[in-house]
């Protein structure tokens, strides 16, 4: 009777390890590379890549951005996108949980991690209502009007539109989400990214090849503005320029490969243990960084086309729902279709980036609370209508201007947006590099990524990386966002 007290716990804990190992034997998965790395590639070209990175590279210098972004994505983007992947398949588990697996003291970075993609999905999704408010205006004939002086401001301090047009994009994401690994995320992005990368693709090579004459009788090329694009400008560079570049690079690299998210945690975490993780990886690079130069191709040659050099300055919201559209109208009537190919585009990449953003919240919920996937969805969906909500009151009802201590002044979209941007995701990367780099070695994650006989090409510069490079990267980036580094 006494043994049999003792060896309950025993029993209990070996049932409780069964039950473990059963959940994560049954976990979804993607059902081949091809399946994630479309995903992955889907979730790290966003509306960052398409608004945020042709601006940067017409601010610096053209050639000597895309050089030093090239640079820094095969280094410091691989060794972050690498190592998160791997926590993720490691563990078999979402970044709420992934983190405390790892290491019973770093389940905060886990918690972290969770917050970001649940502050961004929000505010996406608004960003999302409004580019589904300009495919319509040109899938409609209607795109004369978008770029009338007036009509992006009109429409977003709008009291009920926005909100009516944040809910059919949140509603769509839902929708797939629910759906599962499968039949929902892997299905939606091998439909939609191949349409994406040719529309892409096709509106790159049609703004090399336009032509216009101003009314003080200049003309520019669409093949001018793209020599501006990729020919470094070195002219007046000084160290603190270089390093502004720099920074501006590496901050881009984080829209753009989804790291410091909890993005590609989740999305390890469904990838199988007999799956090439270095294939995988080097293919989501390679995805990303050619969507995001091209959305260089498809912008700047076309901006400075037939709007100058002036009209390169313009970024974010300003370049695609003001700046673009006066772009196309300038274009004459071809100028409504290609509105409407590029508009499509960039829904198709807000989807994929949106699902994503939903999903590493959804799967933490799953994994944490041990909830359905149907129940942690429609809970993450009631959080992000309220908070949407609240984005979309922020520019009528709600509106104010909050001076951050980077010197943007910034309303409740932009205050959410650098909480999540400068602040928790420099966070989420730094406390990775020093838990992988100092605590569990860099051995965890090239045993993980060299599982199946993989061979892991970049294993020196990793091990330098996540040591050393990339934490200091980081710090630095962190003190510039806060506002301490103002010299850079």
């Amino acid at each position: 009777m006494d043994g049999m007290f003792h060896e309950q716990p025993a029993c209990a804990k070996m049932h409780g390890m069964e039950e473990m190992m059963n959940k994560e034997k049954n976990r979804n998965s993607f059902s081949g590379s091809i399946g994630f790395v479309l995903a992955a590639a889907g979730s790290a070209v966003g509306l960052g890549n398409i608004w945020r990175f042709p601006y940067l590279a017409a601010k610096d210098g053209g050639g000597l951005y895309l050089v030093i972004y090239l640079i820094l994505a095969l280094t410091f983007g691989f060794t972050l996108l690498a190592t998160e992947i791997a926590i993720g398949r490691k563990t078999k588990q979402s970044p709420l949980t992934a983190y405390g697996k790892l290491h019973s003291k770093y389940g905060f970075l886990g918690v972290l991690a969770c917050l970001v993609p649940i502050i961004i999905m929000p505010y996406y999704c608004v960003i999302g209502g409004w580019v589904v408010k300009y495919f319509l205006a040109y899938l409609t004939g209607d795109g004369v009007h978008a770029a009338e002086d007036g009509y992006f401001t009109s429409h977003i301090t709008g009291e009920v539109q926005p909100i009516v047009l944040m809910l059919v994009f949140l509603l769509i994401v839902a929708f797939i989400v629910i759906r599962g690994v499968n039949k929902g995320i892997e299905t939606f992005s091998k439909v939609l990214m191949p349409i994406l990368i040719l529309l892409v693709l096709g509106i790159a090579i049609f703004s090399m090849t336009i032509s216009h004459t101003d009314d003080q009788g200049v003309t520019r090329t669409g093949l001018e503005g793209l020599w501006i694009y990729v020919v470094p400008d070195l002219s007046g560079i000084t160290v603190k320029g270089f390093f502004t570049v720099l920074l501006d690079a590496m901050g881009q690299l984080f829209f753009s490969l989804s790291v410091a998210m909890g993005i590609m945690v989740a999305y390890g975490s469904y990838v199988k243990d007999e799956d090439n993780l270095v294939r995988s990886i080097n293919q989501i690079e390679i995805f990303d960084t050619a969507v995001a130069f091209l959305a260089g191709v498809m912008i700047i040659p076309a901006v400075y086309t037939f709007m100058g050099r002036e009209g390169m300055n313009a970024s974010g919201p300003g370049l695609m729902f003001v700046s673009l559209p006066k772009v196309f109208s300038a274009m004459g009537r071809i100028g409504n279709l290609v509105g409407c190919l590029f508009f499509a585009m960039v829904l198709f990449a807000a989807l994929t980036s949106a699902i994503s953003i939903m999903e590493a919240v959804v799967s933490s919920l799953m994994d944490k609370f041990h909830l359905s996937r149907m129940k942690a969805c429609l809970i993450e969906t009631a959080i992000a209508i309220v908070g949407g909500i609240v984005v979309c009151l922020g520019y009528n009802k709600w509106y104010f201007e909050l001076k951050l201590p980077n010197g943007a002044v910034a309303q409740i979209l932009d205050v959410m947006d650098y909480l999540s941007n400068n602040l928790f995701m420099p966070l989420v990367a730094i406390g990775t590099c020093v838990l992988i780099g100092w605590i569990l070695k860099p051995k965890t994650i090239i045993e993980e990524v060299e599982k199946g006989g993989a061979k892991f090409g970049r294993r020196g510069l990793y091990v330098i990386m996540i040591k050393y490079i990339a934490p200091v990267l980081l710090l630095i980036l962190l003190l510039k966002s806060v506002g301490i580094l103002t010299f850079i």
